[in-house]
């Protein structure tokens, strides 16, 4: 079973429908002790880094992921979640992210060409970096569904795939049993079909 956490800032049916629509059982789920008890846990997140992060650890959320991480479980965020992975954000302010992959988010703005439009929206290509387990069925060049305005910095170890919007920019990342998509792979067609895919075939820590 895969927990998708919901904690109030989440695109969470949709990702729901996706798992379905490969065969996988997804939860949408705030207890705590279904979440311990998920094989693979999601975070996914819109909105603002600040009340995400507030609302994750005024929950306990945080606490039980960074727990489940550390105890090797498979864990992929997405978008805001991605980013929520991080040390720290640079987003109206600085706050604090889960400490998973180490990094921090920052404004597109300071490295993308002032003519290029923010938020960045819309089909980039991957540019595969590193092999990963979450890029097992995906090529070089596939396309994916961007919907962002900060990026994830400062992390070039972590970097498996980036995406060119004037600048290259992080799109997937890994740190052990740890995964993230700047993108949305519930609303990039096929291959974020195949990237959820890869990521229910990924194997916890005994």
């Amino acid at each position: 079973m895969i927990a998708i956490i919901d904690y109030g800032v989440g695109n969470l049916f949709s990702l729901k429908s996706s798992f379905s629509a490969i065969g996988a059982k997804a939860l949408v789920t705030s207890d705590k002790a279904e979440i311990e008890n998920a094989d693979k846990i999601i975070l996914p997140g819109v909105g603002a880094f600040g009340d995400a992060s507030n609302k994750l650890f005024g929950s306990g959320l945080g606490e039980i992921l960074i727990n489940e991480a550390n105890k090797g479980k498979p864990i992929m965020g997405i978008c805001l979640g991605m980013q929520l992975l991080f040390d720290k954000s640079f987003e109206y302010g600085e706050h604090k992210g889960l400490g998973l992959i180490h990094g921090n988010i920052k404004p597109i703005a300071d490295v993308i060409p002032k003519d290029f439009k923010i938020p960045h929206i819309g089909w980039n290509a991957l540019e595969l970096k590193k092999d990963s387990p979450i890029n097992k069925y995906v090529n070089n060049g596939d396309f994916v569904y961007f919907v962002h305005s900060f990026y994830a910095a400062d992390c070039d170890e972590f970097t498996v795939a980036t995406a060119e919007y004037g600048a290259p920019l992080t799109a997937t990342v890994q740190n052990k049993n740890v995964f993230g998509c700047q993108f949305h792979p519930e609303k990039s067609g096929e291959t974020g079909l195949k990237i959820l895919r890869a990521f229910t075939e990924i194997k916890g820590a005994d």
